[in-house]
């Protein structure tokens, strides 16, 4: 006989182990996103110049990247 979701002792419970569990992921998760937004304003200039390269359509259809 398979046991059911019912017969497990936690289930749809959240104390004990899995609170923290559960807790310290959210925790993690914030951490790493206040840290790739401070990494993200820290580290990428604000006055890097724009690159604008374009493809050139060539008959045929083939395409070429312009050199300089």
């Amino acid at each position: 006989m398979e046991p059911t979701l019912e017969d497990i002792s936690d289930y749809n419970t959240l104390k004990g182990d899995k609170k923290k569990t559960v807790w310290l992921v959210i925790i993690i998760g914030l951490l790493i996103g206040v840290g790739y937004t401070v990494a993200s304003k820290v580290f990428i200039p604000k006055d890097a110049i724009a690159v604008k390269e374009a493809f050139v359509t060539q008959p045929f259809g083939t395409h070429e990247m312009p050199v300089k």
